[in-house]
């Protein structure tokens, strides 16, 4: 064979090898997908669909379903897409079906988004999931940020957030720095927030950031004003927090810290630590110390800085230690609108103890309460009444309360219309626990700004993501979103301007199950908001 041809022969041997090796490779390491869009890494499906795959979840399968039909009902229609960003995998049963009811009250403010105003543009909803606690948003955001650029997805904002968590943060710093519009329905936590100035500037730490969620410093003051009113400042309270790095929980116990109490001092605070939000670890041995020490003092009012899990392992165990008459109760913040979930059958007995009268009340500031805008209007117009007697009966009650009702009774409108239609959604919505109603709003006030920046534009274009954050702004006064949990009214940082907390009592009662009941609603202000919602110049 001449010289030549064993060259070529040798080079031919070589490029079948590298491109047998490559293509080895490529097929070895080949992500193993659960769905379009979605990825199993470590047994999680982490990833971005809107065709109605459930993550692994059977409680949200319905709901998923119902989403993808929404999608596929506008794809034909000027349209833009909205991401759905939390957790959407658990092992524990109580989460699955808080996912549910957070996927529900995005379906139908999908709805109403797109029914409701009846203009273009209409919202796609995908739902991102981006692994437990958050921990792997980073290849979501990856995605998040491919979608805000292709002209075929044109992602606009992106919604949920439902932990305030160090990975949380990141993915909302991420997505504000690169012009994605992020509305967060359900963090409480300051960290996650842009500043409010005295001047009515706005210290933007993340630009193109709304909340529609008091923080957790307002919530402190809404609380704070509530109790002052029942005439409850000669409290002794105690500050119970939990010392593991973790923004909803730290911001909580410095809002408590601050409140001004009137009564005598009560004890030092005392701190536990928890292994992570959803893990009991030694918690149940630290409270049993926490509790006896607290028995020992004069306090009957705790304040309670930490997780729904560990909430719950410290109401018991206050409880169980028997201190003799006494009545203690707990406040704590809009985690615990997930507790009356974990409470499991033989709790509620616990609680009341042996003469069946009340050991322990847990007192929290809940984003919203469905019962929140009728016992408040009855409230009102009964005091009215007392102070005008004879007078005929007011033609204008408060708009604050009027206009919310308005919208509860139009997102139940939803609920009804979505069973004649024969959609289902994996259970009856469940309002009581606010996460329905608060994802709801958060999807119509996306709505609102996308129809805002859209107003004069031909139908044939879609807003910027740039037209879309420069609405939070402007939404308040004439603008205000007429929101399920309270007239939404957003100030130059993006935070939701003196927006009412509801305070509601898990009581276990004297007898059978427990229950959760509205008392009332506290302002972080300490006044209603405004008429027409108009921000004063200088906000506190």
């Amino acid at each position: 064979m001449p010289r030549w041809k064993k060259i070529l022969y040798s080079l031919l041997v070589v490029v079948v090898l590298v491109a047998g090796v490559a293509l080895t490779t490529s097929l070895i390491r080949k992500p193993d997908t659960c769905a379009d869009g979605v990825e199993r890494i470590d047994g999680e499906c982490v990833g971005v669909n809107g065709e109605g795959y459930d993550f692994g979840t059977p409680e949200i399968t319905d709901v998923a379903r119902a989403v993808a039909r929404e999608n596929q009902r506008i794809e034909k229609q000027p349209h833009v897409t909205v991401a759905m960003l939390l957790p959407l995998q658990s092992d524990r049963e109580a989460l699955r079906r808080q996912m549910r009811s957070d996927l529900q009250g995005a379906y139908l403010g999908q709805r109403q988004a797109n029914a409701g105003e009846g203009e273009p543009p209409k919202i796609r909803l995908v739902l991102a999931n981006p692994g437990r606690n958050y921990g792997r948003q980073s290849k979501v955001v990856d995605t998040l940020l491919r979608m805000a650029a292709s002209p075929e997805d044109r992602l606009r904002a992106v919604t949920g957030f439902n932990l305030s968590l160090a990975d949380t943060e990141a993915a909302v710093r991420r997505l504000t720095e690169n012009r994605i519009p992020v509305l967060a329905a359900r963090i409480s936590g300051d960290r996650i927030a842009n500043e409010d100035r005295a001047d009515g500037l706005a210290k933007l730490r993340f630009p193109g950031l709304a909340r529609i969620l008091p923080t957790n410093n307002d919530a402190a003051q809404a609380l704070a004003d509530y109790n002052g009113d029942r005439g409850r400042r000669n409290l002794k309270t105690v500050l119970v927090y939990d010392k593991r790095p973790d923004g909803y929980s730290e911001s909580l116990a410095r809002a408590f810290s601050r409140i001004e109490e009137k009564g005598p001092a009560g004890p030092a605070a005392m701190s536990f630590e928890s292994p992570s939000i959803d893990e009991a670890g030694s918690t149940g041995n630290q409270f049993t110390q926490t509790a006896n020490n607290i028995c020992d003092s004069e306090a009957d009012t705790v304040y309670f800085a930490g997780r729904t899990l560990h909430l719950r392992i410290f109401a018991l165990k206050l409880a169980q230690v028997g201190c003799k008459g006494r009545h203690y109760t707990i406040i704590s913040g809009s985690d615990a609108a997930s507790l009356r979930e974990d409470m499991r059958e033989n709790d509620w007995e616990r609680l009341r103890g042996d003469g069946g009268r009340a050991k322990v009340t847990v007192q929290y500031a809940a984003p919203a309460h469905p019962d929140a805008w009728t016992t408040q209007l009855t409230a009102w117009t009964k005091t009215w009444s007392a102070t005008h007697r004879g007078a005929p009966k007011p033609q204008d009650f408060p708009q604050y309360l009027t206009e919310p009702k308005a919208a509860l009774d139009t997102l139940r409108g939803q609920i009804t219309q979505t069973r004649r239609e024969g959609i289902e959604l994996g259970s009856a919505p469940n309002l009581d626990d606010s996460r329905t109603m608060l994802v709801y709003d958060g999807l119509i006030t996306i709505g609102k700004a996308l129809h805002q920046a859209q107003e004069g534009a031909p139908e044939t274009t879609v807003p910027t993501r740039e037209d879309v954050g420069r609405q939070w702004s402007l939404l308040h006064s004439r603008h205000r979103v007429q929101g399920t949990s309270g007239l939404i009214c957003l100030t130059t940082g993006g935070n939701a301007y003196d927006k009412p907390a509801a305070i509601v009592e898990l009581d276990p009662g004297r007898k059978g199950e427990g229950r959760l009941k509205f008392v009332g609603l506290g302002w972080p202000t300490g006044k209603e908001q405004p008429k027409n919602c108009v921000i004063p110049s200088e906000t506190p």
